[in-house]
């Protein structure tokens, strides 16, 4: 056969396909995946960027364009999430090669953001190459890792929609970027040391040092005990030596921060890189894989005794929130310092952490001794995640750079596209539509104005960023929450869906398999029915179908926003509630006793939170807490790990709610004849034993398929492995949320859950879980 003959042949066999990808394939490398993989199944064609989807073009053997097409999803780059939209013949084009077009424009199909990414190896062992043109430079990444949610200003990704648009590539940068065979072929956030972004030290009035010694400066400024601000990939890190007592005195002080724990940041080393944080730290297999997740989270693990690190990192705590660096600037700091640094947010307490080079100037300017900037602008903050391990598997109790926005799918489509504003505490917000649903990363405590301004930055880009208008507002139905404020303010409907509802739908919609629960919603407050606050409930049912069966005996406190901070008030609210004598050191001239008595100014509660605050009073001598949870930390951290129960007395009120007793705890509680590990240890004891023992009561009538422990008070891993124990020893299966936080930081979440459901069910079930 001639080769004419052989050539019309293989024209004549050439088919064409059009394949559209959607899930996450922008900004991690997916195009670049599709070109590789073209050349390697000898097919030409195209691809391109759409709104939220890569279409391809391609042509060549029909068995190959077939095998092609499973490799786009089985063989994708690791950061990658694809899913198969569609695969349809087409026209052959005769095309030749195959190439990148540029993206398309135009309105929001799938649009997918993703977090920001780790260093990865590759880069990490050329910045550590001599001989290589990125030696030690602090903004080397790829296709597979840098900067992306803090950098992209507008979708498709491409680089002149982030904020590396001002740095025009060099010519050794621009052949990397259009080479395919380069790891970097349309890497947007490409640089290096000649045409990317730039450090600089600054310390007070001396002359700022650019570019190669700023890295040294700073070294020196840390070796010397001070406290330098870092830019980094979300913000500004406040670091000291976390040996130094007197470096992190200095920090405590003049960040008004006396307890809170900081977090510690470990050089990476070893084989799995955590032998330096193994030196510091206990970790079982599941923390170590937490630490060494992709998304590089903090995470809590217990210090080993012989650690020299400063006992100033988390007073009053066994356990120490440890992290590996992320960024290509934290890998040189932490290799060069060669020991742990401090490594906590560059904020004012309380506010979202500070991206702004001269905001970071004027308000952290009495914190730090020195700051190290760089010229990458930061489009919006992203605080670093944290998680826990409980129960063996890690526990999100705060979703930050790495892992957020985090996209999740809905079990309906909405009616309608609703933002969720969360509530008030771990303000985070959530934006739902058609099937789909993106939770924002931790914003703070939206109790000042930079909070609410960063809220609103939020909202506002993340409508943007998916192009989705929200038509209708879910918020807290507490009517002091910032949050539920600015839903009032803004001209759409609003729905209100009660605090513990929310937590319950949360956790629900992790395991949408599982139709009828038993919920139990523990944490400080949320508003309940009749003005109460509540935070110790057990719901039956679903989403958009909650009843409350469950709760705890209620008391009165004083002092309403204050009662938070001051466990003093939980502490006298329960001796008093059950006529004790107590006369609280915080009221010497018994003004709080005197309104307690006569009702002014008083909130019933059954809050378990506030239970837990009490404790902490009445063993540990905690009557003011200089952050959110002080005193259950403390009490968690002082118990004995199995102390054996007290009985609750367990009765059913006036309106069939089943209502745990706290009042025998107050015998223990205030027995200075026991200990305070066996004390704080009966108290952990019993309230898991409470929590059973409503399940018991409760299950023989509401035949649930699972039973659930969601709200801030089963982030204690001491409380919710002694509860899930002794469920497992009774037969019933427990959950705990593993995607979004059982804290206040994924109300918003279970806001449009609920929203969902209940838009799907009768009437008569809308009015038990939200009003309008």
């Amino acid at each position: 056969m001639s080769t004419q003959r052989r050539a019309i042949e293989a024209q004549d066999e050439r088919t064409a396909r059009q394949i559209v990808i959607g899930g996450r394939v922008q900004g991690v490398g997916f195009r670049p995946f599709v070109y590789r993989m073209a050349a390697r199944y000898g097919l030409s064609g195209r691809v391109q960027n759409g709104p939220g989807q890569v279409v391809i073009h391609v042509e060549g053997d029909a068995q190959a364009i077939t095998d092609f097409e499973r490799a786009l999803v089985n063989a994708a780059p690791p950061l990658a999430e694809p899913h198969l939209k569609s695969a349809t013949a087409t026209a052959v084009e005769d095309a030749h090669g195959f190439h990148i077009d540029a993206s398309e424009e135009g309105a929001a199909a799938d649009v997918h953001l993703p977090p920001d990414m780790f260093c990865c190896a590759d880069c990490l062992a050329e910045m550590r190459d001599p001989a290589e043109r990125r030696f030690g430079y602090a903004f080397t990444n790829c296709t597979q890792c840098g900067p992306r949610y803090t950098i992209i200003k507008a979708l498709p990704y491409d680089r002149p929609k982030t904020s590396m648009a001002g740095f025009t590539l060099c010519p050794r940068c621009r052949r990397e970027y259009d080479d395919p065979s380069d790891r970097r072929f349309h890497a947007q956030p490409l640089a290096c040391p000649a045409c990317g972004p730039t450090l600089t030290f600054q310390r007070g009035d001396a002359e700022p040092i650019v570019g190669e010694g700023a890295l040294a400066a700073t070294l020196a400024a840390l070796r010397d005990g001070g406290i330098v601000a870092v830019k980094g990939v979300g913000g500004y890190h406040l670091m000291c030596d976390a040996s130094n007592d007197a470096a992190i005195a200095n920090l405590r002080a003049r960040k008004h921060r006396p307890h809170k724990p900081l977090a510690v940041m470990f050089p990476q080393r070893g084989a799995d890189g955590l032998e330096v944080v193994r030196e510091h730290v206990a970790l079982d297999d599941a923390e170590a894989r937490a630490v060494a997740d992709p998304a590089r989270p903090i995470v809590l693990a217990c210090r080993r005794d012989e650690s020299p690190l400063s006992h100033a990192l988390a007073p009053g705590l066994n356990e120490l929130g440890v992290f590996l660096p992320y960024s290509p600037l934290h890998h040189l700091l932490l290799g060069e310092f060669g020991a742990p640094l401090v490594a906590t947010s560059g904020n004012i307490s309380g506010e979202p952490v500070i991206t702004d080079n001269s905001e970071a100037a004027s308000r952290l300017g009495s914190v730090a001794d020195a700051f190290l900037h760089h010229d990458r602008p930061i489009v919006r903050p992203a605080d670093d995640s944290v998680t826990r391990i409980i129960a063996g598997r890690p526990r999100p109790i705060r979703i930050g750079r790495g892992r957020a926005p985090l996209e999740l799918t809905l079990p309906h489509a909405l009616a309608e596209p609703i933002l969720a504003v969360g509530g008030h505490m771990k303000g985070a917000i959530a934006l739902g539509w058609d099937q789909r649903i993106v939770v924002s990363p931790h914003i703070s405590e939206l109790d000042s104005p930079r909070s609410l301004q960063v809220l609103k930055q939020v909202i506002a880009d993340l409508q943007a960023l998916y192009r989705v208008e929200a038509r209708r507002v879910v918020c807290d139905a507490h009517p002091g929450y910032a949050s539920t404020r600015w839903a009032g303010e803004q001209d759409l409907p609003v729905t209100k869906v009660q605090h513990h509802v929310a937590h319950a739908s949360a956790l629900a919609a992790e395991h949408p398999h599982i139709e009828r629960w038993l919920v139990f919603a523990w944490d400080g407050i949320g508003l309940g029915e009749a003005d109460e606050l509540w935070g110790g409930e057990a719901f039956a049912g679903a989403p958009g179908a909650w009843r409350r069966i469950g709760s705890m005996r209620r008391f009165s406190v004083t002092g309403g926003d204050r009662v938070g901070r001051e466990p003093w008030r939980s502490a006298a609210g329960l001796m008093w509630e059950a006529g004790r004598q107590w006369s609280p050191a915080r009221d010497e001239d018994g003004l709080t006793a005197q309104a307690w008595r006569k009702d002014i100014g008083t909130t019933r509660t059954s809050s378990v939170g506030r239970l837990f605050d009490a404790a902490a009073s009445l063993v540990l001598g905690v009557d003011v807490a200089s952050f959110e949870g002080q005193g259950p930390m403390f009490l968690e951290s002082a118990a004995t790990q199995w102390a054996e129960p007290i009985t609750l007395p367990l009765r059913r009120d006036e309106d069939g709610v089943w209502r745990s007793d706290w009042e025998p705890l107050l015998s223990v509680l205030t027995d200075q004849d026991r200990t305070v590990a066996e004390r704080a240890g009966i108290f952990h004891a019993s309230i898991a034993q409470a929590l059973v023992d409503q399940a018991h009561a409760l299950v023989e009538t509401e035949k649930p398929q699972a039973i659930g422990l969601t709200g801030g008070v089963f982030q204690n891993r001491l409380l919710s492995e002694r509860v899930i124990a002794l469920l497992n020893e009774n037969g019933f299966e427990a959950r705990l949320p593993e995607i979004v936080p059982a804290n206040d930081g994924g109300l918003a979440f279970g806001q449009v859950i609920e929203v969902l459901a209940a838009d799907n069910t009768a009437p008569q079930a809308v009015e038990a879980g939200n009003t309008s």
